[in-house]
């Protein structure tokens, strides 16, 4: 996250969430602490490296925990800190939120009234 300054607390979250990859992350690791391999067999289609990159972020922000257990051959494990599991409710609202609405897969297939309603949110006062 830039050291800008943000008055938003939805943008605060938004940056240290954002991505492709970051709530799923997230989600893997609400069931328990995960070894690398795990979470990238679970998640399919991450690259290595793209994992590697945002488990790096999110543990620079406090989102998640990274144990090293200094063994031969290596072994690492993640796991949520108390700051990653404080977005647990936030989590469980998406997915109940993708449930209800998951058939929308494009945006041609969201109903109309939604996309009124969007739009009307971002009209100026």
């Amino acid at each position: 996250m830039s050291k800008k300054e943000i008055s938003c607390p939805v943008e605060i979250t938004l940056n240290l969430i954002s991505g492709r990859w970051k709530v799923l992350i997230i989600h893997q690791l609400l069931y328990g602490t995960k070894r690398f391999n795990q979470l990238q067999r679970e998640l399919r289609g991450i690259s290595q490296r793209t994992l590697t990159k945002q488990l790096r972020e999110m543990e620079a922000h406090c989102l998640i925990i990274r144990r090293d257990y200094n063994e031969i051959p290596p072994r690492v494990d993640y796991n949520l800190s108390s700051l990653g599991l404080s977005l647990k409710n936030i989590l469980f609202a998406m997915h109940e939120w993708g449930e209800e609405h998951g058939l929308a897969e494009t945006i041609n297939d969201i109903p109309e009234e939604y996309l009124t309603n969007y739009n009307n949110l971002n009209k100026p006062s």
